[in-house]
């Protein structure tokens, strides 16, 4: 049997344990551990009932740093592994797979200490409640915790000597996990609930913004500090449309200019391989935590392209284009879908790969390059990493280097580019980090997403065939009997599709409708929207729920509230909802974008930022743009410039469809082309203006 690979890249030889056999990188990491770890599923659940055992549930992600420093520390040392396999049955979650079994837990860590994060460790009965839980435990105590051994102990004689105490704990624990995710319990059947949904609720809540915006180096907060594009977004529409304020509405613009100037300047960006890091460790964007994600390089993209239509910034479109760039080089599979993430480490060391030493550069681009690549990068003899190593970064923004050197900006990239060539080159040679193989259906359709804002922005060619590609995997390999699943490795599809694949999927089929002329992915769009609607809706509260209604029963079902890493399956849900209804004219879809919209109204005001997306999903349905239906016959260079067009600015709001001509979608019947030509309809309500073979009409149309 083939031997696994550690986080190192190592081989791991040995005596293989269940995790062998999974599709998970991250469950493959621990395949060789002396843990007699147990994938989930009803072979663990069972022995835990049958020998009366509590369950050690482990919760991390391939490129979790601290995952890597525990399963060293502890899961590979004989000794740990024997006290686990004696008095627990042990269960190892990828949480990227299980999403839902980590929102549960993650949850009760959190009631239970105040924090969270990963690896968690979490201590169920055999009933699946939660009595202890945590995140990274040491193997030796230190920092005012427990060493992991002593935590074993302490937790295991709890069990046998008093299970009516841990029984109690877990109980109550369970009691305020259903609790928690419920909109009624949250809200205390306060009055508050009725808010209405209008126009003057989203701008409070935009302002709110304003309130925890960093002036100085944009984002959100102190350290550690994440992209929260959400917030941006928001922003980008007040600038837009939403504020009628000139001085919120330049508040705002300095809120937007700031955060992605900085970050796309700071070491969180890869200023020569493209791509950002998942968080900040300091409030500069200067030293990231290197691990990268495809959902964050995603939501950038098209962040960055959104700042780039609205404020006219070339920089952002770099930036977006130095992103697309990256992922179809690293993360893009052989069969046109996209992996997960990259890991931190390499060669155990956090960052590794990424950090230069001026000697490093001096011997890459040799002297008179080196010194000048050092002076643009910020790269010292004493460092601002580790060891004396660097993180890249523009110590000051590009026009101001440019100046500094007495040249323009093109100049100043023009001298760069083959500088990061090198560099890039030389980076290459290195040991890689870990790569998280495994296929989720959510993520590669926000990066589908983000490759049709790439072409409707550049006319780029190889952005609309790489999203096509990657909707056609998902059909062909993760759709089953007009269902989705989650998750794609090793040749095989499995598990549930969640909310968020369904609507995140559905997001990107309606994105690639307005960009490319196959019909198959509106009839598809539709069909899983009213998949989506039956198997997940929730008739208690009217919102959705995480999970779909045949999926396993765990010790609560969750529901898809806030926006996060990623935006909730409902925000986006809502967003395609309201989309649909204008381009079917069904009521319903529009009646339950409203409901769900209104259901989440009472906490606009109060948490703007953890309904960023919802809050946008909320100016969509309420201040709705103009319907543009492209109509042509075949692919052409006539049809290109009129999609270039319809998309040639900042309109958030307006929904592009692009068909053969057709009668099975209410916007598009009785459309033909005229003069046997691509044609544009503009409409609102169904009602249309006079048709146009024009690209520069769609043109004037979006010069408001």
């Amino acid at each position: 049997m083939k031997a696994a690979e550690t986080h190192k890249g190592e081989k791991k030889e040995g005596k293989a344990n269940r995790l062998i056999n999974e599709t998970s990188t991250y469950l493959l990491q621990h395949a060789y551990n002396p843990v007699d770890w147990f994938p989930w599923g009803p072979e663990a659940l069972e022995k835990s009932k049958a020998e009366n055992k509590p369950i050690l549930l482990s919760v991390g992600y391939a490129a979790c740093h601290w995952c890597h420093v525990m399963e060293h520390e502890s899961f590979e040392d004989e000794f740990t592994a024997k006290m686990m396999n004696e008095k627990f049955v042990n269960i190892k979650v990828d949480r990227e797979e299980r999403t839902d079994i980590d929102e549960i837990y993650m949850k009760a860590v959190q009631l239970m200490t105040g924090h969270g994060g990963w690896p968690m460790t979490v201590f169920l009965t055999p009933e699946l409640k939660p009595f202890f839980g945590g995140t990274y435990f040491p193997k030796e105590p230190k920092h005012g915790m427990p060493a992991f051994t002593q935590l074993l102990e302490a937790l295991s004689e709890a069990w046998k000597d008093r299970r009516n105490e841990v029984e109690e704990t877990s109980g109550n624990v369970t009691e305020h996990l259903k609790k928690l995710d419920s909109l009624s319990a949250r809200s205390e059947g306060k009055a508050e609930q009725a808010e209405p949904l209008k126009r003057e609720v989203l701008l409070d809540a935009a302002d709110r913004l304003l309130d925890i915006f960093d002036h100085i180096y944009g984002g959100f907060g102190n350290a550690p500090k994440f992209p929260h594009t959400f917030n941006i977004n928001l922003s980008l529409r007040c600038i837009d449309h939403l504020t009628k304020s000139d001085s919120t509405r330049d508040a705002h613009t300095e809120l937007v200019t700031t955060t992605l100037d900085k970050m796309a300047m700071g070491g969180i960006n890869d200023q020569i391989g493209g791509g950002f890091a998942r968080y900040s460790v300091d409030r500069k964007w200067l030293i990231p935590h290197f691990e990268k994600m495809l959902y964050d390089n995603a939501l950038l993209c098209q962040t960055y392209i959104d700042g780039y239509r609205l404020l006219g910034r070339k920089y952002w479109l770099d930036t977006a284009e130095s992103i697309l760039s990256f992922v179809n080089r690293e993360l893009k599979t052989e069969e046109g879908a996209f992996y997960s993430s990259l890991d931190a480490d390499s060669e155990g060391e956090e960052g590794k790969f990424y950090v230069f030493t001026p000697a490093q550069f001096n011997e890459i681009l040799g002297t008179a390059d080196s010194a000048w690549a050092c002076q643009v990068y910020g790269v010292t003899q004493t460092g601002n990493f580790e060891h004396g190593t660097s993180a890249l970064h523009f110590s000051k923004s590009p026009e101001a280097m440019a100046a500094d050197n007495d040249m323009n900006v093109d100049s100043f990239y023009n001298r760069l580019k083959p500088i990061n060539e090198k560099l890039l080159a030389a980076r290459e040679k290195r040991i890689r980090p870990g790569r998280d193989e495994k296929v989720l259906t959510s993520w590669n359709s926000l990066m589908i997403s983000a490759f049709v804002s790439g072409y409707t922005a550049t006319g780029k060619e190889i952005y609309i065939e790489t999203a096509r590609n990657c909707a056609s995997f998902i059909m062909d390999k993760l759709m089953k009997d007009d269902r989705l699943l989650r998750t794609y490795g090793k040749g095989k599809a499995k598990l549930n599709g969640y909310l968020e694949d369904y609507a995140f999927f559905v997001q990107a089929l309606l994105d690639l409708a307005g960009a490319d002329l196959d019909p198959k992915w509106l009839i598809a769009a539709q069909k899983l929207t009213d998949v989506m609607l039956e198997r997940f809706k929730d008739n208690e509260e009217g919102g959705l729920y995480f999970t779909s209604d045949d999926h396993e029963e765990l010790v609560t079902r969750p529901r898809s509230h806030f926006d996060g890493a990623v935006p909730s399956g409902t925000s986006v849900a809502a967003a395609n909802l309201a989309k649909l209804a204008r381009l079917t004219d069904n009521k319903a879809y529009e009646k339950r974008a409203e409901e769900l919209l209104l259901l989440y109204a009472p906490f606009f005001r109060k948490l703007p930022d953890q309904f960023g997306n919802l809050l946008c999903s909320a100016d969509l349905f309420l201040n709705p743009d103009d319907d543009v239906a492209i109509i042509a016959k075949d692919r052409s260079d006539d049809l290109k410039e009129m999609i270039f067009a319809a998309h040639g600015s900042f309109r958030p709001n307006q929904l592009v469809v692009v068909s053969k001509p057709t009668d099975k979608f209410k916007l598009l019947e009785q459309r033909p082309t005229i003069n046997d030509k691509p044609t544009a309809y503009i409409c609102k309500n169904f009602t249309c203006q006079k048709p146009t073979n024009s690209a520069e009409d769609l043109l004037k149309k979006e010069d408001k």
